[in-house]
């Protein structure tokens, strides 16, 4: 899957009825709820193996690694504030239509879907990032303590 999109392109958001947007929308903060599930892993996982690393240009990787996971987790959070607050506006949309402005929610909508898309594939491209540099660590780190077991 190389996009966040489950909806088909053209006017689906300005033709959906709101049940519809509002079953999408909770799909949204479902895999949201999953990512930032997976991005405490990746701390776990880097926090687990930075107690091991010896060499200081691993350490330094391991910094700018966990830098950008930083990034992508405030992104993540955020993501899922805004989508919450969006299912609100849905709800009274629901209930009432002239609650919300239709046209408005719909934009706002448009731009969420956008940046939920960009967030995956932040979030993909970062945890490919970590997965290698924690195998190129582990790796490198092996064949240093093989060594030095040897030579002591």
């Amino acid at each position: 899957m190389s996009d966040f999109r489950n909806r088909p392109k053209d006017q689906y958001i300005n033709e959906a009825n709101w049940q519809e947007l509002y079953v999408l929308t909770e799909h949204w903060k479902s895999d949201l709820l999953f990512y930032k599930d997976d991005l405490k892993f990746l701390h776990e996982l880097i926090e687990k193996y930075l107690m091991w690393i010896s060499k200081k240009e691993n350490l330094d990787l391991v910094k700018e690694i966990e830098i950008s996971l930083l990034v992508v987790d405030k992104q993540c959070t955020s993501l899922l504030e805004r989508t919450t607050k969006h299912l609100h506006h849905l709800t009274e949309l629901i209930e009432n239509p002239f609650a919300y402005d239709s046209h408005k929610f719909r934009t706002e909508h448009g731009i969420l879907e956008d940046n939920l898309s960009r967030f995956v594939k932040d979030f993909r491209k970062n945890r490919k990032e970590i997965f290698g540099i924690t195998e190129y660590i582990i790796d490198g780190e092996k064949l240093v303590r093989q060594y030095t077991d040897l030579v002591d």
